[in-house]
């Protein structure tokens, strides 16, 4: 049975207009007819990159996470700017955060993070044949990069080191579905 799952949206309410996302708290007409509230952030997207330095190891950058208070491995990633393509985004994020540029991009996924929440769309793409370039972080960016091994990366989620829905999602994916 196909049933019709669409909300109707009926009325938005821009509650807050940040440098990176807008929350909106929407009200919609069920499928049922019932009027319900919907509050999401809305984004622009962003894009993510799975770096080789050689066949065996990735480039991982540390960073500090203020809404989980916690030090995060992720692969380099960054929101995608007005008028910007996802390649486009990754190809910069990846200088800006570890001083490394690649030959060779290739896309690997593209999933909705937390689709109940955001609209943001997350584009993860590999890197290969990758140069020194120049590190560029913005002003209020602090990472530290390190090299990590492929199978060390897949243990590290494992043991709860990696955390990181784009990095888990990204390594597994290359793992088990890009070949």
């Amino acid at each position: 049975m196909n049933k019709d799952l669409t909300e109707k949206p009926l009325k938005s309410k821009l509650i807050y207009k940040g440098k990176f996302a807008e929350l909106f708290c929407d009200k919609v007409q069920l499928p049922n007819g019932n009027v319900a509230s919907r509050e999401y952030i809305k984004h622009s997207g962003a894009a993510a990159v799975l770096s080789f330095v050689d066949k065996e190891r990735i480039i991982f950058v540390k960073q500090y996470r203020y809404a989980i208070g916690e030090t995060t491995y992720e692969i380099p990633a960054g929101k995608i700017d007005t008028g910007e393509t996802p390649l486009e985004c990754v190809t910069r994020e990846l200088e800006e955060e570890t001083g490394y540029k690649a030959k060779k991009f290739e896309p690997l996924i593209s999933f909705y993070p937390t689709s109940a929440l955001s609209t943001e769309l997350l584009h993860i793409f590999s890197a290969f044949e990758l140069e020194i370039g120049t590190l560029k972080p913005d002003e209020d960016e602090f990472v530290d990069t390190e090299i990590i091994s492929f199978k060390d990366a897949l243990g590290m989620i494992k043991d709860g080191r990696i955390k990181d829905s784009k990095t888990i999602i990204s390594l597994l994916y290359f793992d088990k579905l890009s070949k």
